[in-house]
């Protein structure tokens, strides 16, 4: 989900009534309250609905969702924001900008400016740089990236990417880099467009992966952005498709193969996708299975969202038309912009899509 930034002037007041509204809407059962907590309280990211109302909501966890939603780690680091901005957490600002580390920054200024030599050398004068974080706030992921992550251009800084890209790369992996590093970069690249666009989508993925990176772990990444180049990769270098991919690649006949042992998860994750690209014999065949049109969709997923926002959003009138035949409610709104699907039908400018969803919701 993106996160909710915040406006130009922030009120702490006004932030902490948006937290105990949050404990009301809680306490109410609210469906859109629970897909908040979900999707960003650390503690509820696997918890069902039911299981989130159960619990117990405290002015501390409401605090924190409400932080996370704006793209703060915690409350105390969105209050300390609130009173003395940083350069870190400047959203005006592309991340190379942000950067306080002014060692850390010229090690990025080197590999955007694809000086390989240079990047080995000063690597060599300091060694902890390979392996060291740096913090961004504001944003719901590229938080806390090492420089590895820099390398793929997710999110957009320069809208272009070095011609020697992997070479850089290759001079960053082999200064010493973690697991951890080594994964999220693999899934930045994955779902780049300016790696796809710069011809190096495919090369450093390759270059990832023999270092270590599991290719297992992007796939659905890649699935969710359209990336087909990188799926392929991916695919060959050993990652196997499930039903969630086969679902985003419209391959019916295998998504049919996969139902009966795919996870409660993974079918979740396989309408949004089905329901996002349009895919009709696949939603049609997970509704058939049980699958709920009204969910929101999974974290990590649109997941501000659901179903038939995406289908609406995209103009898939045919895949609109079915999720309300098989009962998907017209006024849902989604968690960020309180928009129904007809809204985002016509935000997106789909107007026989709109035109249709506001026929249905008259005859409510």
């Amino acid at each position: 989900m993106p996160v909710n930034p915040l406006p130009s002037n922030p009120n702490l007041d006004h932030l902490k009534r948006q937290a105990k509204d949050l404990i009301k809407a809680h306490a109410a059962h609210q469906r859109e309250a629970a897909q908040r907590i979900r999707e960003f309280h650390p503690r509820f990211a696997k918890a069902t609905d039911d299981e989130i109302f159960a619990a117990a909501l405290k002015l501390s966890d409401a605090q924190l969702t409400i932080a996370r939603e704006r793209g703060f780690l915690s409350w105390p680091r969105l209050k300390a924001h609130l009173e003395k901005p940083t350069r870190a957490s400047r959203l005006d600002l592309p991340h190379h900008e942000r950067i306080e580390d002014a060692a850390f920054r010229q090690a990025v200024d080197l590999l955007d400016a694809g000086d390989v030599e240079g990047l080995r050398t000063y690597l060599k004068r300091h060694p902890k740089l390979s392996q060291q974080q740096v913090v961004f706030e504001g944003g719901n992921y590229f938080r806390n990236p090492t420089l590895l992550e820099f390398i793929a251009e997710n999110p957009t800084r320069r809208e272009t990417l070095p011609s020697n890209i992997v070479e850089v790369a290759r001079v960053i992996l082999d200064a010493g880099v973690t697991q951890d590093a080594l994964q999220e970069t693999l899934m930045l690249v994955s779902s780049s467009n300016v790696a796809h666009k710069s011809g190096a989508q495919t090369a450093l993925i390759n270059l990832l992966c023999d270092y270590g990176a599991d290719p297992k772990a992007a796939l659905r990444t890649a699935a969710l952005y359209a990336e087909t180049e990188a799926i392929d990769t991916l695919v060959g270098r050993g990652a196997r498709i499930d039903l969630p991919v086969a679902a985003a690649l419209g391959r019916a006949e295998e998504a049919r193969q996969l139902l009966p042992d795919a996870s409660a998860e993974d079918r979740h994750w396989a309408l949004a996708l089905a329901s996002q690209f349009g895919y009709v014999d696949i939603a049609r065949m997970l509704l058939e299975a049980g699958e709920d049109p009204d969910r929101y969709n999974p974290v990590g997923g649109h997941s501000h969202s659901t179903p038939l926002h995406q289908a609406a959003l995209a103009g898939h009138l045919e895949l609109v038309r079915l999720l309300v035949e098989r009962g998907a409610r017209l006024d849902i709104k989604d968690v960020l912009w309180q928009g129904t699907p007809a809204d985002w039908a016509r935000y997106a400018g789909r107007t026989e899509t709109e035109t249709y969803l506001r026929q249905r919701e008259a005859r409510k």
